[in-house]
């Protein structure tokens, strides 16, 4: 059992904070009533913790193969947790983490995560311009007080059970909550987040309290309440804390659930408004606003959009040419960088610029699963119908867009690309970058791996000869026709290679080739 939360805790905390927000985000958007009920809390809290998964795990990158300091872990989180930033209770939650941050980042035994909980819970408090209890706010205030014990483990789990009986409490703080008879969906959230806190400094996973699991599944009311404003704004801002204190009081006096977080020049800022625009301008005159996100509550947004397409096709991809091939096909793509995969918010912003009514998401890698739901669940909350089919690889998008016809039933046409994925299997070619360990046994840094369907089978020194033996292996259970994508640094004579011991050994096997451009695997194959 950990008695620090170092690097390696800090890492786990935030995978597991991800992977419960993964599963429990439908039943938390379900609960979603206040401060609007756009059943999204869920998902954006998924959307923010995403973000500082992702930096923690950039931080580990670039430390690799040295030791990770827990400061720059514990900073990492928090900074992208800031970035990511969804909805009200997702700002609110980076503010949390960046609170904790800060204490952390100074000592982190079982007292500096006391006096972290308790910075955190002031820090959000003040972040908010008109608090109300019942709330993230008053689950996290719960959390600070309730925290004490001997060790990591003993303050963690005190902390969760503080937060989970104020979670109980909320809907007899707030009117709205025990209408609907539900409680707080960002502090359903907060517990969640807290949970998985418990599970990475003592191994075992917390029970949840029986009134939040029965809050799961109760509807939600109307989707907004009357007379609220229309619009949510989130956008980025650099500017000095003087700039931020005259935003604050202008944007008060535009709307509601105003948020703002964040410090040392950078800021997130959440606020609900009728004008949009104003809010916009306001963060134009305080500093630099970026990433600018307007979401109209509960219809269309005005003004009205060109016309939509009946159907499309949304796919993600590892390199500059697949793009250009899917594009050529249809198809609208989001590139995945090496290290860098992309969000659900990329992912939601394709499905929004594909403009159609029917979207088939392909996203091409088995780590996007969950990124790729949450997309996928906002984007219907949106109205749009989206299919998911859980895609692998590359190769078995490119499989599934081949037969993609859409003048066919929506349904039918997510059935025959779902079976052309599923009848593909997928190989890999990679550079190992580091000693380790694999199901084909120890590799050393620089040697070629082959995986099958994403299990490295294969540990070879030489480029071509993995590749042919990948290739084997993969037709030794049949096929029609191999796929092979290859990266602008691969020659064309690995291609040739390969193509003509297919044809020496494979009579009735066809052979297709592409370039994948930069930022692809060295060759990826597909064998349908």
């Amino acid at each position: 059992m950990p008695q620090t939360l170092d690097a390696a805790v800090v890492r786990t905390w935030s995978s597991l904070a991800l992977q419960a927000l993964g599963r429990e985000r439908e039943e938390i958007d379900a609960i979603n009533v206040y401060p609007v009920a756009d059943g999204d809390t869920g998902t954006n809290l998924y959307l923010t913790l995403e973000s500082a998964a992702q930096a923690v795990e950039a931080v580990f990158a670039a430390y690799d193969p040295g030791p990770v300091d827990a400061a720059d872990a514990v900073r990492a989180m928090a900074h992208g947790a800031l970035l990511g930033a969804r909805g009200n209770s997702g700002t609110i939650l980076s503010q949390l983490l960046r609170g904790m941050a800060e204490v952390l980042a100074a000592g982190n035994d079982g007292d500096h995560l006391v006096r972290a909980l308790s910075t955190a819970a002031h820090a959000a408090r003040q972040a908010v311009a008109h608090p109300v209890e019942g709330t993230i706010l008053s689950v996290a205030a719960a959390a600070a007080a309730a925290a004490r014990g001997d060790d990591l483990a003993g303050v963690a789990r005190s902390a969760y059970e503080g937060a989970r009986t104020a979670l109980e409490a909320t809907p007899s703080q707030l009117a709205v909550l025990e209408r609907a008879g539900v409680v707080d969906a960002g502090g359903r959230g907060l517990v969640t987040v807290l949970g998985a806190l418990v599970e990475a400094v003592s191994g075992e996973a917390p029970p949840r309290t029986e009134r939040a699991a029965r809050a799961a599944v109760v509807p939600l009311p109307a989707a907004c309440e009357p007379g609220g404003p229309a619009f949510e704004v989130i956008y980025l801002l650099e500017a000095d804390d003087e700039a931020v204190a005259r935003l604050r009081t202008r944007l008060d006096g535009l709307g509601d659930s105003l948020v703002v977080v964040g410090g040392d020049g950078l800021w997130n800022v959440h606020v609900h408004v009728d004008d949009a625009g104003a809010a916009v301008e306001a963060g134009v005159e305080a500093g630099r606003p970026y990433r600018i996100r307007i979401t109209h509550f509960g219809g269309e947004p005005h003004p009205a959009p060109r016309e939509q397409v009946q159907r499309a096709v949304v796919a993600v991809v590892p390199g500059e040419g697949l793009a250009g091939l899917c594009a050529d096909a249809g198809a609208t793509t989001v590139l995945a960088r090496p290290g860098e995969p992309p969000a659900s918010g990329e992912l939601l912003d394709a499905i929004r610029r594909a403009h159609a009514r029917e979207v088939v998401l392909l996203p091409n890698d088995a780590d996007l699963r969950h990124t790729a739901a949450a997309a996928a669940e906002q984007a219907r909350s949106e109205g749009i119908r989206v299919a998911l089919i859980p895609t692998r690889a590359a190769v078995q998008g490119i499989a599934a867009l081949a037969v993609h016809e859409p003048d066919r039933r929506f349904d039918e046409d997510v059935v025959a690309m779902t079976a052309a994925a599923g009848a593909t299997r997928y190989g890999e070619l990679a550079v190992a970058e580091h000693q380790s360990f694999t199901s084909a046994g120890v590799c050393q840094a620089g040697d070629i791996l082959g995986l099958i369907d994403g299990d490295v089978a294969v540990i070879g020194h030489d480029l071509q000869q993995t590749a042919t033996t990948v290739l084997d292996r993969m037709l030794a259970a049949g096929g029609e026709l191999v796929t092979l994508i290859l990266a602008d640094e691969i020659p064309e004579s690995l291609s040739e290679s390969l193509q003509s011991h297919v044809r020496a050994g494979h009579l009735a096997v066809d052979t297709t080739t592409y370039r994948a451009g930069r930022g692809a695997p060295p060759l990826l194959i597909g064998v349908e």
